[in-house]
Formats: C-alpha cells, sequence, structure tokens
C-alpha cells in the first residue's frame, strides 16, 4: 500500500550518497560523521527525519521471540542472552541514522574527531550523559569497555580492537584511538561500540553468563523477567537522553516486553489471542490467507507492509567448499542449475516472493550480472583472471526452471556440467566418479524451519534422476550452532543480510581465513584472492565511484562463485498490530527499519 514511497526513498539515496561521498575530511570536532564526506543533518538538527518528534509517550508493546534465554549479557560468548538488552539499556558513543548509508551523530559523545586518513579517533563526551544509576559516564568506562569487549567479550569485538595501537585520556571528557591498520571505518566501529560501567565489574568474572546485567545509560532498564520465559524493559524516567534532539520522537513505549515460545506457529497462535501486540510474517501466502481471526476483522489489529532500498542479501543452500564433493565449479553449477525456484516459489511462497539475482541486488550495490563488467570492474578484477570462475567478467546469470516437476531441460544440462567434472551415473543408478564414490550429502536444518525443510525435500526428490543421494538432517538449536561453527555440514541454509555500507564485516562473512578459521560466518568456504582483494578496496575507497565499482566487483566473485543457491528475499516487512501501534509516514533509507525496530512507534490507547 506504500508502494509510491518506494521510488522517491531511491531517489533519496542518491541524493543521499552525493552529500555523503563529498570528501571534505573532519578538521575540528563535528556533530558526526559519515564514512565518507559530511552527515546530511546539520549540527542543529531537531529530530531525525523519520522519526515523529511530537508522539506521546506511553503505552507497551509486547514481542513475541522464539526459544529461550539464560542471560541478560549479550557481550560475551556464553550464554543465550535475552532480546532487545543491548538496543534498550546501553548505549554507544554515537548512533546511526537509517536515513543515511552509514552515517553517525552524537550520543554520549558529543562530538567526535579524525584525520583525513582516519588513523585515529576523538571523541568527547556529554558531561551531563550518566548510567542508569546515576553515576557519570567517563572516559575510563569508554576505555574499560572497548578493551574488556574486544579480549574477553563476544568474538565480533575481537577483530576491531586488535586494529588499535593506543587509547588514551587526552582531557576531562576526552578519548582518542590511534589505529594500526588503514581502515577508514574503523571510527564509526568506535563509535558504534558499547559502553558499559567499569567500576561493576570490579573483582567479577565479564565472561560469566548469567542474569548480572550490565548497567548501561540507555533509555529502558531490566523491570522483570522469568529466564526462558519473560523479559520487560520499563522507560527510565530519568534517563539522561531524554532531550537530545537524536532521541526526539524515539522510544515512546513505558515498558517493551518479549514473551517467549516455542516456535513460530505458538508465536502467532498467541498473537491471534491477545497476548502479543504484533507480529512480522514472513510468508506472503500466510499474509494472504491467514489473517481472518476475529481481532483483525474487528478492527482491533491491522495489517501494514513497509517496503525498503537496501541490498537482498543472499539466502539459499550453502554448499561447504571444504568438502571435495563442492570444490569444483561446474559441480555447483549443476546442483544450482537443478534446483527448481520456480517449483519452490510457488508452492511455499505463491510465486510472490523475488529470487535473490546477486548478493546485493535491489540497491545500487548490486553488480549487472546480466552484462560484462564494466570498464572499472575489469580493471580491479584483471589481475585474478585467470582463476576466476565463467561468468565472472562475461556476465552471469542464474539459471530457470520450466517450473514443471520434471524439470528436464534443467536436468540435462545439470548432467552436462557433471560429467564434465568427471561425474557419471553408474549401472545401479547412483552418480559416480572414477574412484567408484556415490554422489551423496546431507543437507543440514534446524528445527522450526520449515519452509527451508520444504525446500529441501523438494529439491531432494529433483536431485534422484540424476543418480544423486541428498539425505535431510534436522536438529535442535544447540547442535546446529555447534555444527556449523565447526563447518560440520555439507550443505545448509545460509542468510546473510546487507546493508547499503558494507564494510568490515565482509571479511568475517567471506574472508579467506574462514575457509580454515573456525567461528566465522564464511560458512560456505569462499577462498578467493579475488573477494578478498575488492573487500580491501572497497574498505579503502575515497570516492562513491571507487567504493560502488569495488562492491559491484565483489559481488559479481560472490555470485559466479556459485557459493549459494539462491533463494528468495523479502522486499518489505509485512507486520499485524494493535491498531492502537502507530509508526511515522516518513520512510527512511532502510525503509523496513520501522518494520523491525521498536524506537520510533508509538501508542494512542
Amino acid at each position: 500500500m506504500r508502494q509510491a514511497l518506494i521510488a522517491p526513498m531511491r531517489r533519496g539515496l542518491l541524493a543521499s550518497l552525493a552529500i555523503l561521498w563529498g570528501g571534505m575530511a573532519l578538521a575540528e570536532p563535528q556533530h558526526g560523521i559519515a564514512m565518507y564526506g559530511e552527515p546530511a543533518l546539520p549540527p542543529d538538527f531537531v529530530s531525525l527525519p523519520y522519526a515523529n518528534p511530537d508522539a506521546p509517550k506511553g503505552g507497551r508493546v509486547v514481542f513475541g521471540a522464539s526459544g529461550a534465554f539464560d542471560s541478560l549479557n549479550p557481550f560475551i560468548q556464553k550464554g543465550n542472552p535475552a532480546v532487545g538488552f543491548a538496543a534498550l539499556t546501553v548505549e554507544t558513543l554515537m548512533g546511526r541514522s537509517y536515513d543515511e548509508p552509514f552515517t553517525l551523530y552524537g550520543l554520549l559523545a558529543e562530538s567526535v574527531e579524525t584525520d583525513e586518513a582516519r588513523t585515529w579517533v576523538e571523541f568527547t563526551l556529554r558531561p551531563e550523559a550518566k548510567f542508569a544509576d546515576g553515576s557519570p559516564v567517563t572516559p575510563e568506562d569508554v576505555i574499560w569497555s572497548f578493551e574488556t569487549l574486544g579480549t574477553q567479550g563476544h568474538g565480533r569485538y575481537a577483530a576491531a580492537w586488535a586494529k588499535v595501537a593506543k587509547s588514551v585520556i587526552t582531557g576531562p571528557n576526552k578519548v582518542k584511538f590511534t589505529f594500526n591498520t588503514e581502515d577508514r571505518e574503523l571510527p564509526l566501529i568506535m563509535g558504534l561500540r558499547p559502553v558499559l560501567k567499569k567500576a561493576q565489574w570490579d573483582g567479577k568474572d565479564f565472561t560469566a553468563s548469567g542474569f548480572d546485567a550490565p548497567i548501561g545509560s540507555g533509555p529502558y532498564v531490566v523491570g522483570d523477567y522469568k529466564a526462558g520465559v519473560f523479559v520487560s524493559y520499563q522507560r527510565n524516567p530519568n534517563w539522561w537522553g531524554k532531550d537530545l534532539p537524536f532521541y526526539r520522537g524515539l522510544h515512546n513505549f513505558d515498558e517493551i516486553r518479549y514473551e517467549y515460545f516455542g516456535d513460530a506457529t505458538v508465536i502467532f497462535e498467541a498473537f491471534k489471542a491477545g497476548e502479543l501486540t504484533t507480529y512480522t510474517e514472513a510468508s506472503p501466502v500466510d499474509w494472504d490467507i491467514k489473517y481472518d481471526f476475529p481481532a483483525l476483522t474487528a478492527g482491533e489489529v491491522v495489517k501494514s507492509e513497509i517496503p525498503h532500498g537496501r541490498p537482498s542479501g543472499i539466502e539459499g543452500f550453502a554448499m561447504n567448499t571444504r568438502k571435495p564433493l563442492f570444490a569444483d565449479w561446474r559441480v555447483r553449477e549443476a546442483l544450482i542449475t537443478v534446483f527448481n525456484f520456480e517449483l519452490v516459489n510457488k508452492t511455499i511462497n505463491d510465486s510472490k516472493l523475488p529470487r535473490i539475482a546477486s548478493y546485493f541486488s535491489n540497491s545500487i550495490l548490486g553488480a549487472d550480472m546480466a552484462q560484462p563488467a564494466s570498464a572499472g570492474e575489469l580493471a580491479l578484477l584483471e589481475p585474478f583472471k585467470a582463476d576466476l570462475p565463467p561468468g565472472t567478467l562475461e556476465g552471469y546469470t542464474l539459471p530457470a526452471s520450466d517450473g514443471t516437476e520434471s524439470n528436464r531441460k534443467a536436468l540435462r544440462a545439470a548432467m552436462a556440467l557433471l560429467e564434465e567434472a568427471g561425474w557419471s551415473v553408474a549401472e545401479d543408478g547412483k552418480l559416480k566418479n572414477a574412484k567408484g564414490e556415490v554422489f551423496a550429502f546431507e543437507i543440514l536444518l534446524q528445527q522450526g524451519q520449515e519452509n527451508m525443510i520444504d525446500a529441501a525435500n523438494i529439491y531432494i526428490e529433483a536431485l534422484k534422476p540424476l543418480g544423486i543421494d541428498a539425505r535431510l538432517t534436522v536438529v535442535d538449536g544447540a547442535q546446529y550452532v555447534e555444527r556449523t561453527g565447526a563447518y560440520d555440514f555439507d550443505m545448509t541454509h545460509y542468510i546473510r543480510a546487507l546493508s547499503l555500507s558494507p564494510g568490515n564485516e565482509q571479511t568475517l562473512y567471506w574472508g579467506s581465513k574462514g575457509f580454515t578459521e573456525p567461528g566465522t560466518r564464511n560458512w560456505m568456504g569462499v577462498n578467493s584472492p579475488a573477494a578478498d582483494a575488492m573487500i580491501a578496496t572497497m574498505l579503502a575507497a575515497r570516492s562513491p565511484e571507487d567504493f560502488t565499482t569495488a562492491v559491484h566487483a565483489l559481488d559479481r566473485v560472490l555470485t559466479a562463485g556459485r557459493y549459494v543457491i539462491p533463494m528468495w528475499y523479502l522486499d518489505r516487512s509485512r507486520i499485524a498490530h494493535a491498531k492502537h501501534l502507530h509508526y511515522p509516514e516518513k520512510l527512511p533509507l532502510y525503509g523496513d527499519f520501522l518494520g523491525f525496530n521498536p524506537d520510533v512507534w508509538w501508542s494512542e490507547e
């Protein structure tokens, strides 16, 4: 119902990029920092452009969460933390505007300063900034937080901290970080690190999981909870930051509550029964046919669709290329070819979801994969040409099926690729190589992934005419995390959301170190010097053209690498919610930020 807003939102992206890539270096303390150029909002802005500064305060919103939790510390490796804790109770030095690709404005810090090369960053803290217990936020707290998170906290903090050569207090409210690595994103990463209270952890083990909740400075505090059942966050009436322009129109609810249930089916039933006030629907089919319960027909519940302009990201079945079975690109192309996307999409989604064309499709960062590489992309990829699979430079599009169950044309094409790679059907009807080894693999999925389970079963049947023995294994969440973290799988469901400002996380997603180093998010085992080089080029880019060209080239390497059998993506959020819950009319650049984040919603009961 908001389709008319998509085009203006995309035009807004182009305008934002033009501003943000202006190239002006920070020469003195500034109110904000963009990945490139200057922030779009002036120092005297009154509110974020997508917030309603007149939104009333009060009321509550109740979400459903699946699974359980056994910790109130989301900053460490151990435990399963409660949903929402970090975002609601802990603040960072700077906050992100979701109406710009990647721009931060001061929160705990009133200003930020860095040099042209971004070899250091200095933050000036607001003297009025306080933790929930009333104590001031100090430079000592900042340095302790960053060092502790980087050395004892969750692994996601370690890489950036390893790039910090020195951290010093440079004034009563000033803290400076000097870097040992050329990385233009580091000042922004530092700005988004959580700030905790140092004194709370004197004599305590920060790495121990449990319910000793870190003291934060955010708008909410934990009001009540029952392990694995619910957690309630109460708005802090004495919150220091309630009058900051950045926060005007944000954090409007008195209570944000998460109720825990066994799976998504139970969550939906709880929503229908009125136990929850909002539910995000992932299935377009269910969106059309399952929302006929009494509360909706009576008008007590309404449906909202919120589009977005961010990249599609990647979702599908990832092939573990560490396994010899999937090392040959021809084998991977054959497995992609025989996947009957059109049939699967019709069966599961009534053909209502678009297919992922590349990792950054649905945005200006997506390469035009149907066409040959541009001159700029070619220049970046030329040194790696000999090792790039076909289609990277010439152009590559996903094979499409005819939508029938037999899908004979695709089967013939897949068989030809497999034969080129040394596989043939033996007398017993099984696909084997020259050594007599059977082409067999396991698809590993997690309990509750019903759509993926359905897709896997359709896929397994499609593979049988080729003599491929594929089997499905469904495990619980703990086993799934353990096995994927150790890359102990053949094929599994893989999903990575991507932003309009990709940065250091790209190394974690598909950097070559992840081929052997456990625990990264490079599940498919990308081991490509070209991908590493494109990430490095992207991070060092100084102009919008160079940045976009590097991302396009990376998109080509990943897509033509044939690591994942792509499925579909959601081009909008579909949210059912109580009629008294409202969100602003203005859509930010990341449109569905409104869909999954309660910050900008409010209640009018």
